[in-house]
């Protein structure tokens, strides 16, 4: 029956603090990011596979640049039509060019405008489409990576990877590559109009530059030191509630834990992320604050030295004015551009990130020349064979990344053989059921069946062909499974179902609930087949899921099914009615069953004892019973009479 509703919370996000923009600059983004990966040193290549990425968006990169150029062009042109219009038109009491000036600098500001929105849709344009490409190439990637990836990677890590790193990656061709550009020719053009109007004042004010420059990089390696720790913080709180806030979790808590110190042990995280998010504050504050005085300053040594001169006659009033307007469009893109070095590296590292994961190849692979599946147990049946296999689990440096395991360096410890020279045969239609202690190796010859991984000898061949020369989708359609832990999605039952097969009617779930004995529970739910059923399932019982998981089964209809303890962890009831669906989906399919519980293998046609990675034992109930090996023993611990019942 239901239980209460849960609801998905995300994670903390922390945005990127920064102290601003400069005035006339293209932001000062860098100050919030950490110097030390300036020193990075890339992968050979790298930048030759970023360019491909951008390849798709030539074109738009050209026309980015080009509105860049002429968006500074046009902000270095304003001052010098001011200085026009003083001293061509106030001083000498022309009227005519005073209204003319007025109005080209009127038209100058709309064109900039428009200049600006052009760029900003062209950047989102190329900025988007790398984010879309690159998520992508990422979520395609890392699908087709096996089932040890995912028992290794930190999953909060990978998810990092599809967010923050790719939209690292996305701002060197958008926001950095912007930045960079504007801040260039900003400081050009400047330059180039100060020098033509007055050298001395020009020189007067580059002295003043280390003044800035040397301030904002002192109050950056602060304002990112203090970024790193708010980071490590916020991701101890978000963890936190990660680990609280799921079923499992909280379900844990309210076992074991104690409300108040839960709350004060949060509460002492989120104090410490409060206490630095002060600091972070006062320090960029201070940054402003400072850069905003000797900028004012400046200006007014401008003004100063200038009207001096203006009074001596050496400068017209117009010129003052413009070197002060001037003045406020140098030192911003000046200060930007000492911290470029950190801003193209942030974004390069982002890159690498993203092509580290894109650079792992996938353990199990499909074939380019693979073949249909379908098409062979249509023609010869669902046979299964198993020959001669061999398998080692793979080492962490062959199927991971220290990076998503948050170490320093994967093992390359040698791994031990897991199954030694298994070999049976089962025929169409026909159930093997496979028995033998704990850690025995039956999952893992499950899960060669499924190619989840593959063999490290022998082959694994269903309808005669091997699994490692079909296709994965028709693999898929082929074969189909049911493990201990059913997982369902936080999506409704029709959902869930779905996932088996996209194109099913609401009739054809229905006739599959049905077949799985679990009809009537669905039909009385409010919403029926529409009814979410919670994180994980949780709002059903183990022994519900497990019957949804095999209307899955059933809706997908496989011709060779896998059955992984599918009752292991179900009471006297619920195990009766699972199986009786089971019973329900195995009717015609080829069967591969592994229980613990003799009593569920009983019927199958042909039972494999598996004890330390091999096959020792092979045959019927009646005739495995009849040679009192290892399945006799296990038999008999399961089902000798108690002293009590003897």
């Amino acid at each position: 029956m239901l239980r209460g509703s849960t609801r998905a919370l995300r994670p903390l996000e922390v945005p990127l603090t920064h102290p601003g923009p400069m005035p006339g600059g293209r932001g000062m983004r860098g100050f919030s990011q950490d110097r030390d990966v300036a020193r990075r040193r890339l992968a050979t290549g790298t930048l030759r596979r970023i360019l491909t990425f951008a390849r798709p968006y030539r074109a738009q990169l050209a026309v980015f640049l080009v509105l860049i150029a002429l968006g500074a062009a046009a902000g270095a042109l304003t001052p010098w039509l001011f200085q026009r219009l003083i001293d061509d038109g106030i001083a000498t009491g022309d009227t005519r060019t005073v209204v003319t000036i007025a109005l080209v600098v009127a038209g100058l500001a709309v064109v900039s405008a428009v200049l600006g929105v052009a760029e900003r849709w062209v950047s989102a344009r190329i900025g988007e489409g790398l984010i879309h490409d690159l998520r992508t190439a990422v979520f395609d990637h890392v699908q087709r990576m096996p089932l040890a990836f995912f028992s290794r990677a930190k999953t909060g890590a990978l998810v990092q990877r599809l967010n923050g790193d790719v939209l690292g990656a996305q701002q060197a061709f958008t926001s950095t590559l912007s930045n960079v550009v504007s801040n260039a020719l900003t400081v050009v053009f400047v330059l180039a109009a100060m020098l033509s109007m007055s050298w001395q004042l020009t020189l007067l004010s580059l002295v003043l530059v280390p003044v800035f420059v040397l301030p904002a990089r002192w109050f950056g390696r602060k304002i990112a030191a203090i970024t790193r720790e708010s980071y490590e913080l916020n991701a101890e709180a978000s963890q936190t509630m990660t680990e609280r806030f799921n079923v499992a979790g909280a379900h844990l808590v309210k076992i074991f834990g104690d409300p108040a110190r839960e709350s004060a042990a949060y509460a002492d995280q989120t104090g410490r992320v409060r206490d630095i998010g002060v600091r972070r504050a006062l320090y960029s504050t201070w940054f402003r604050i400072g850069l905003t005085t000797v900028a004012a300053v400046a200006t007014a040594v401008v003004y100063g030295v200038g009207g001096l001169l203006a009074i001596q006659g050496e400068l017209t009033v117009g010129v003052v004015v413009a070197l002060a307007a001037y003045l406020g469009r140098l030192y911003g893109p000046l200060t930007a551009m000492s911290n470029v070095q950190v801003d193209v590296m942030t974004a390069l590292v982002s890159f690498e990130r993203v092509l580290e994961v894109l650079d792992l190849e996938p353990s199990v692979a499909e074939k380019p020349d693979a073949s249909d599946l379908r098409a062979a147990v249509a023609a010869r049946g669902a046979s299964l064979d198993l020959d001669h296999v061999g398998f080692r689990y793979p080492s962490a440096d062959e199927v991971s990344l220290a990076s998503l395991e948050s170490v320093a360096t994967l093992s390359r410890d040698a791994v031990a053989d897991t199954l030694h020279d298994v070999t049976f045969h089962v025929p169409a239609g026909s159930m093997v059921a496979l028995v033998g202690p704990s850690g025995a190796g039956k999952t893992t010859i499950s899960q060669l069946v499924t190619r989840m991984y593959d063999p490290t000898r022998g082959a694994v061949r269903i309808a005669g062909v091997d699994l490692r020369d079909v296709t994965t989708a028709s693999l898929r359609d082929t074969v189909g499974i049911v493990s201990q832990e059913a997982h369902l999605f936080h999506d409704t039952i029709a959902g869930n179902l779905r996932f088996a097969r996209p194109d099913a009617t609401d009739d054809d779930i229905e006739r599959a609930l049905r077949a799985a004995h679990v009809g009537d529970l669905v039909a009385s739910l409010p919403d029926g087949i529409h009814t979410v059923v919670g994180d994980r399932g949780y709002r059903l019982s183990g022994g519900e899921r497990q019957r949804l998981a095999i209307a899955r089964l059933l809706l997908k209809a496989p011709d060779v099914v896998v059955l992984d303890e599918a009752t292991a962890h179900l009471d006297s009831e619920s195990e009766a009615a699972v199986q009786a669906a089971l019973d329900e989906a195995l009717v015609g399919r080829t069967s591969l069953v592994i229980a613990h519980r003799l009593s569920t293998v009983r019927q199958a046609d042909l039972i494999a004892v598996v004890d330390a990675g091999r096959v020792v034992e092979l045959g019927t109930h009646t005739d495995l019973l009849a040679r009192s090996g290892l399945y006799a023993d296990l038999y008999r611990t399961q089902f000798a009479p108690t002293p009590a019942s003897a």
